[in-house]
C-alpha cells in the first residue's frame, strides 16, 4: 500500500497577511497560483490548513514568501517554546 502524499500545513492568518502585504487580491493570487479562489479563502480563514506540495510551492512562489512565513508551527516547535 502506498503512503499518502505529503502535505504542508499552512498558517492561514500569515498567508492572508503576506498576500495583503504584497498588495494582491484573493482572486489574482488564486489565478496566479492556479488554485481555486474558494480554496484560498478556506486556507486563509482556517477552514482548511493542508496543501499538497505542488499547490503550496506555486502559492509560495506567487507570494514571494518562505516556508517560515507561511507554514504553521509544528508540534515540535510549539513544545520547545
Amino acid at each position: 500500500m502506498e503512503a499518502p502524499p505529503p502535505t504542508f500545513e499552512v498558517n492561514g492568518a500569515a498567508l492572508r497577511k503576506r498576500r495583503m502585504r504584497q498588495g494582491l487580491g484573493i482572486k489574482e493570487t488564486a489565478q496566479a497560483a492556479r488554485i481555486d479562489r474558494s480554496y484560498l479563502q478556506r486556507l486563509e480563514t482556517g477552514t482548511r490548513s493542508r496543501m499538497g506540495p505542488e499547490r503550496y510551492v506555486r502559492l509560495r512562489t506567487v507570494l514571494n514568501s518562505t516556508d517560515e512565513e507561511l507554514l504553521a508551527p509544528t508540534t515540535e516547535l510549539q513544545e520547545t517554546r
